[in-house]
């Protein structure tokens, strides 16, 4: 990923957060990449936490949040600038995100709102090959956090990621107070980021696997109002049971462990 944009002209700072890793990737990055600001934290601080750290560091006016198993063209980032400008209402504008992998074909045009009960939402245009049919600018619910340029004031104005969740749902949060706070999110097709998805994580991991069940479920509680909560609540976690059931049966027992623990966890937060 940093060879794909590195070096950037004056205008553009680029800042990697080595989030605790264990061969000290801070340094090595610094060595063969001396224009990059790298930032070493000494615990991981998960995904918001990450990314948080690297809001203090930064002094632009924007910052472009992207994943490093990602590919993009820096000359692109120019649309969503563009897209970010044209109204003091935009918070945050996100580009079209395509798999890398095989025929390319797109992840992310945007999103529908989550459903009230069951949270549950698609991504638009997720998985089709890109024809060209996702060409057209629109708002959006939710940011994707693989790529996503944010305005400063608008981060100053509603506040940083929330760290609670560590892993998955922060963007998803952090978009609902934006959208709180009467800004706009949109979707730039303009521009492009390719991206390797999981490749941190894993497809199907025990890690996955639990952060995704105890933070439906955080998620929740942070964004459902009474009584609805209540119903929400007995739909997520029926989908857990069920979850559990289909990974006993299908010989996963790391992932029926890894659901079960997202349970007990959310309740003893």
């Amino acid at each position: 990923m940093l060879d794909s944009i590195t070096p950037c002209g004056d205008s553009t700072e680029v800042i990697v957060v080595d989030n605790a890793s264990r061969n000290n990737e801070a340094q090595a990055i610094a060595e063969r990449y001396p224009t990059v600001k790298v930032v070493k934290s000494q615990a991981n601080l998960g995904f918001a936490g990450g990314n948080n750290l690297g809001i203090k560091k930064a002094k632009g006016k924007y910052i472009f949040f992207v994943n490093n198993d990602t590919v993009f063209n820096p000359k692109e980032l120019k649309w969503l600038i563009s897209r970010l400008e044209e109204s003091p209402k935009t918070a945050i504008v996100c580009p079209k995100i395509r798999f890398y992998w095989g025929e390319r074909a797109i992840q992310y045009a945007g999103y529908t709102p989550l459903s009230k009960v069951t949270l549950r939402n698609k991504g638009i245009g997720y998985t089709e090959p890109d024809n060209g049919q996702y060409e057209e600018a629109h708002t959006t619910p939710y940011a994707h956090g693989a790529a996503m340029l944010v305005k400063r004031e608008a981060i100053e104005k509603v506040g940083l990621m929330p760290e609670c969740y560590f892993l998955y749902y922060e963007e998803l949060d952090w978009s609902v107070m934006m959208r709180n706070n009467g800004y706009d999110i949109w979707y730039e097709p303009r521009c492009t980021v390719f991206h390797k998805e999981s490749q941190a994580t894993g497809a199907d991991s025990p890690l996955k696997t639990y952060y995704l069940c105890r933070n439906r479920l955080l998620f929740a509680k942070r964004n459902v109002g009474h009584p609805l909560l209540l119903v929400t609540y007995a739909y997520l976690f029926a989908v857990a049971f069920k979850d559990i059931l289909k990974h006993t049966l299908h010989r996963n027992p790391d992932l029926a462990r890894a659901t079960f623990k997202g349970l007990i966890d959310f309740i003893r937060l």
